[in-house]
């Protein structure tokens, strides 16, 4: 099992992401702490695909670092794939459309199994965005409503209602009414970050996995494990 890492760095810690698996990620205060995480979480990322990867031995090759400014330790992020700059195939589009859709879909299946959506079961912290979202409701909102930002990021005017599953959809119908969505454009966005159709993608696949993992830690803690849907297929 290869694994190509793209690692986003500064002095507070390593956010290092498989180019490869799209979505999957480790978090770490140095390289080495990260990348020791990566055959669990692509195990998991795996399973959530049905595609089991236990008994494939793992090599990773670290082929894209980034510098950054920005606070890695709480998934600040803004670099772009090298990869994510070519031109996609419709095969390609595929393939990405679906996995942002299922991800989409599994995440609302989170969310619905929470029987308690309103109540925190950790402390208030507060992050570059403002404070983190801590109740199961806040997660989906926070997740859900970055719709219309990252189709925005590609000129894509998108919206943030009703669900996180329908607002996605008709935001992927908007992007394939335009004649040239395959060329992957690269465009300058907000804070100076590039965006294109590959990293929106990932991007979405991305964000979900870090407030789905939340979710479902929190949503255990308060509510136990046998009332809570597992669709990522985390294991805590």
């Amino acid at each position: 099992m290869q694994i190509d890492a793209v690692d986003e760095f500064n002095k507070d810690g390593h956010l290092i992401y498989s180019s490869n698996y799209i979505g999957a990620y480790v978090r770490g205060k140095t390289r080495e702490e990260a990348l020791r995480k990566f055959p669990f979480e692509i195990a998991q990322y795996c399973r959530w695909l049905g595609t089991p990867s236990e008994d494939k031995e793992c090599t990773i090759s670290v082929i894209q670092e980034k510098q950054s400014n920005l606070q890695i330790c709480d998934a600040d992020s803004d670099v772009l794939f090298e990869s994510e700059i070519a031109p996609l195939t419709m095969e390609e589009y595929k393939k990405l459309y679906a996995l942002a859709m299922k991800s989409a879909m599994d995440f609302e299946t989170l969310y619905r199994s929470v029987p308690i959506k309103d109540k925190s079961a950790v402390p208030p912290r507060k992050t570059f965005y403002g404070m983190i979202p801590t109740t199961a409701q806040e997660m989906y909102d926070h997740t859900k409503n970055v719709n219309n930002y990252y189709f925005g990021e590609i000129h894509i005017p998108a919206e943030n209602e009703p669900d996180i599953y329908t607002c996605r959809l008709r935001a992927f119908g908007k992007l394939e009414e335009q004649p040239d969505f395959l060329n992957n454009t690269v465009f300058d966005g907000s804070y100076g970050e590039q965006w294109s159709l590959r990293k929106v993608c990932r991007r979405f696949v991305w964000h979900d996995r870090i407030h789905a993992k939340a979710m479902f830690r929190a949503a255990v803690k308060l509510c136990g494990k046998e009332d809570i849907a597992n669709p990522f297929c985390f294991i805590l």
